[in-house]
């Protein structure tokens, strides 16, 4: 009876943001678990060493009505339907990463309406087919930030800092997705988020030390520790779970 439970077989899956550090392990996670999946980023040089016979590319700009739109009708033309999408993408202005007092009120609006605004679009146009084809999932990654204030300490003594657009964005993404949950629940569109903690990507050894020493497991997160969340949710496995935050923080927010 639940031998399967965590099966995508015969599903068809969009990633966002797929050649990411996290969007490519969903990808190859997805992918594993049987689901077809379309890489949608704009690294095509960067897909190449993920395409197989269940894995394709798609030249796909969430910040574009246009792209979205065609790009998605030549998935439904392929495959007749879309049962996931998990958006990862990460758009952001050249001037991404300055400080509070230095932020341009341009950049701020650039950044909400690429990212926020990518969001919605692509959760928009993804519901409504999923809706005519009998459901989906949706899985919009957002982070610790968009839950809880930032603690700056750690970053001191480096060059990084946390946006003030990616925590305000972030925050956005939960109350996005949770409204698509209450609106789609009726057509068996279920709608989520997964809240990552701090991911190693080789940062400084003094902010990784300074991030470990906060979290009850000691330690930063690996990109492929989403995969099995992002599984979870796509599959049967979760089929009562809609409109839920899964953190995914070593603890971080359990203090």
């Amino acid at each position: 009876m639940y031998a399967n439970i965590f099966s995508c077989k015969n599903k068809t899956a969009i990633v966002t943001g797929g050649c990411g550090l996290i969007g490519r392990e969903i990808v190859q996670g997805l992918s594993q678990y049987g689901a077809k999946v379309y890489i949608a980023d704009q690294n095509e040089a960067a897909a190449q060493n993920l395409i197989n016979e269940n894995i394709k590319y798609l030249n796909l700009d969430i910040t574009s009505e246009i792209s979205v739109r065609e790009n998605l009708c030549r998935i439904i033309k392929d495959n007749g339907k879309i049962d996931i999408l998990v958006n990862c993408a990460y758009p952001r202005s050249d001037d991404w990463g300055s400080k509070f007092e230095n932020v341009k009120f341009e950049s701020w609006k650039l950044n909400v309406d690429h990212h926020l605004g990518g969001y919605f679009l692509i959760c928009r146009e993804a519901a409504m087919i999923m809706k005519e084809h009998g459901g989906g999932s949706i899985i919009n990654l957002a982070s610790i930030y968009g839950v809880v204030a930032p603690d700056f300490s750690i970053y001191e003594g480096t060059e990084m800092t946390m946006p003030v657009a990616y925590a305000s964005i972030k925050a956005g993404i939960v109350a996005l997705t949770k409204y698509i949950a209450t609106y789609f629940g009726h057509d068996n569109v279920r709608a989520n988020i997964i809240s990552p903690g701090g991911i190693y990507d080789k940062q400084s050894p003094s902010f990784v030390d300074r991030y470990s020493g906060k979290t009850p497991l000691g330690r930063m997160g690996k990109a492929s520790e989403i995969v099995g969340a992002v599984i979870y949710l796509a599959s049967d496995a979760s089929s009562f779970v809609t409109g839920h935050n899964l953190m995914i923080d070593g603890g971080w927010t359990s203090w």
